[in-house]
């Protein structure tokens, strides 16, 4: 066991976890944090993208004792003060999601593309996606929610 102390959406938590504590597990069995989530357990298909200080990683592949100090954002935490992150809305209004499972870590990654590069292209949108798995949509209209986003932020 291992105390780890993390600030996580902006809550600051001191938690005991055992060292082999997987940190998508950790998110969603200790902290009830289910947006994130675990659809392959092999880091291939991206549902458990977040963010650790600021950059985006799959939870489902890192120990939640290595990020400790560390300030993690999941996809509750990108509303604020009760109204979606842009990204969310044009996922909304592009109908970027169908089962919605993999939504999460498209949302996540997309965010952070968005921090990288202002006005992607659509090969880039598809690029750096390519680590988020979605069984759905055929892609487009994910496509078309990151650049309706890019236009807002």
């Amino acid at each position: 066991m291992q105390k780890i102390n993390l600030e996580v959406n902006g809550k600051k938590i001191s938690k005991e976890v055992p060292d082999h504590t997987i940190l998508s597990n950790f998110l969603r069995d200790h902290l009830n944090l289910t947006g994130t989530h675990v659809g392959c357990d092999t880091s291939q298909c991206g549902a458990c993208v977040i963010h650790v200080d600021g950059k985006s990683i799959k939870s489902c592949s890192t120990l939640a004792v290595d990020v400790n100090n560390s300030k993690i954002t999941t996809i509750e935490g990108l509303a604020k003060n009760g109204e979606m992150h842009p990204m969310q809305e044009a996922f909304k209004k592009m109908h970027g999601l169908q089962c919605g499972f993999c939504t999460p870590g498209m949302v996540m990654s997309a965010v952070d593309l968005l921090k990288n590069k202002k006005n992607p292209t659509d090969q880039e949108i598809r690029k750096w996606l390519e680590g988020n798995i979605c069984r759905c949509t055929g892609y487009q209209n994910i496509v078309a929610a990151v650049k309706e986003a890019a236009s807002k932020l």
